[in-house]
């Protein structure tokens, strides 16, 4: 019996994992070509633009295919290869307003928090940020929803209103993290800056569209004597929390009481979590380092976009290799 060498041995092995491996990648080309046009693929720009279509009398679209969409860049029509609602991770940055004015409504605001954010999927992520005076990161993007509770727990408040630099350094992180999958900023404060920190509505607007988030807000009810409103309204610089949610794509939704504060946050998640998404292959390369236009419409056939309809989606984006 021939008895060959570990030398041999060694080399035949090495030549049949790499017939293997070759046999292997002349597959993938074929099983791309197999896959539908609604795959996400990889190493291709991918833009992703969520969308939220109302009736002119404000009834949320609910039933709407891809072929009734049309998506426009720098006004050139795309091919949407991607669509869906709620089937890519939700990675929300919650903004939380830990100023004086919101001390006597704090503890609602918690618990209202803690209910909703048990109703997001397991792969779902939250990363929570507080601002009074200045604004902060106290727990990083997680899945792990008691370490947010533990969170909320020690809270304390107290400080000015600097609104702006609670939406910048909570759009500033997603950008520089760059999280996979759809990217949400939720504001909770009375809305009454104080401070107008050390960014203006342009930068956050340029920061947000470059990190590909939108901007909702839950307007909650403030202590805010008539002194402060007085105060509020001559601060210059302050952010216009409209303007970003328009720019962004976001909404803003009014808390009347601290008694509606869950029913309202549990309605702001639910129009998140069933937002379209819409995707398409952009040929960008960032060149110019300008925003891209976007433009998210209905066909023909539903009439004519802010008069027979409405659709909240960003105007822009900013490429990011």
């Amino acid at each position: 019996m021939h008895r060959f060498s570990p030398k041999t041995i060694r080399l035949a092995t090495l030549a049949l994992v790499f017939l293997l491996c070759a046999g292997l990648l002349c597959q993938f080309p074929a099983a791309a070509q197999e896959q539908d046009d609604s795959a996400i693929k990889v190493n291709v720009n991918l833009v992703l633009v969520d969308a939220t279509v109302k009736t002119k009398t404000g009834q949320i679209m609910e039933e709407l295919k891809k072929d009734d969409f049309e998506l426009r860049e720098d006004g050139q029509a795309q091919k949407i290869s991607f669509f869906g609602r709620d089937e890519l991770p939700l990675n929300i940055a919650l903004v939380l307003d830990l100023s004086d004015s919101i001390a006597p409504f704090f503890e609602p605001v918690r618990d209202a928090a803690v209910g909703t954010l048990a109703t997001l999927k397991p792969e779902d992520r939250v990363a929570l940020f507080t601002f009074a005076t200045e604004a902060e990161l106290r727990v990083p993007l997680t899945q792990d929803k008691d370490r947010l509770i533990g969170a909320f727990k020690s809270f304390q408040a107290g400080g000015l209103t600097n609104i702006n630099d609670g939406i910048f350094v909570a759009a500033k992180y997603f950008l520089t993290t760059a999280p996979k999958g759809r990217r949400v900023i939720i504001l909770i404060s009375d809305d009454v800056g104080t401070d107008a920190g050390g960014q203006s509505t342009a930068d956050i607007i340029t920061e947000a569209t470059a990190a590909d988030a939108s901007l909702y807000n839950l307007r909650i009810p403030g202590d805010n004597p008539r002194a402060t409103l007085l105060f509020a309204s001559g601060v210059p610089g302050l952010v216009n929390i409209r303007k970003v949610a328009d720019a962004t794509g976001g909404e803003i939704f009014d808390v009347p009481s601290a008694n509606s504060l869950e029913g309202a946050f549990r309605a702001l998640l639910t129009r998140i979590k069933t937002r379209y998404t819409l995707g398409y292959y952009t040929s960008a390369n960032g060149a110019l380092g300008k925003p891209h236009k976007l433009d998210v419409r209905l066909a023909p056939s539903f009439g004519k976009k802010d008069r027979d309809y409405a659709i909240l989606a960003k105007n822009g984006f900013y490429f990011v290799p």
